[in-house]
């Protein structure tokens, strides 16, 4: 079966994001541009234009950085994931807004056999940022680390965003 997917481009406070949509769903969401989404997804993919199929996720992102949106409803496929890592990664789809878990707390979540180290790794990999929440998963002793952006920055913007952190003096100028 061939796969279409459609791109949209969502400026943010976070940089340029772009979702990669298929028929079932929000499959990959990337800073940097439509290459950066398509490398992750491979070949054998189509590009359709489909303004309607990106419309609720675009729609979304722009309320969540507004302020107005806590919860996505955008359908997620999870064809880029897998075994142990599908099972963390919807567990942190769970993980809601305004609050942070830290690694091995995400692993209990999962009632995967994945230690914490690991699950560090399934965050960097993590092919939906934002919208599976990855930012939401801190180190015991602080932020931990953040691949997607400006790296801890975006993570700590985010945090800070949804209120779990709170602003510093350099984020009022």
């Amino acid at each position: 079966m061939m796969t279409t997917v459609a791109f949209a481009e969502v400026q943010s406070p976070v940089g340029t994001l772009v979702p990669a949509v298929t028929e079932e769903g929000l499959v990959a969401l990337g800073w940097g541009g439509m290459v950066v989404a398509r490398e992750r997804l491979g070949p054998g993919i189509t590009e359709v234009r489909d303004p309607d199929r990106t419309a609720q996720v675009v729609a979304e992102l722009e309320a969540y950085f507004a302020g107005e949106l806590r919860a996505f409803e955008t359908p997620v496929d999870w064809r880029l994931t897998s075994g142990s890592r599908r099972v963390v990664l919807q567990a942190l789809h769970r993980v809601p807004y305004g609050s942070a878990v830290t690694y091995g707390e995400l692993a209990a979540r999962s009632g995967s056999a994945v230690p914490a180290r690991g699950i560090g790794s399934i965050m960097g990999s993590n092919p939906i940022p934002i919208v599976v929440p990855c930012h939401r998963v801190i180190a015991g002793n602080g932020l931990g680390g953040f691949s997607g952006g400006e790296g801890v920055e975006t993570k700590r913007w985010l945090l800070t965003h949804e209120g779990y952190l709170q602003p510093t003096l350099l984020d009022l100028f």
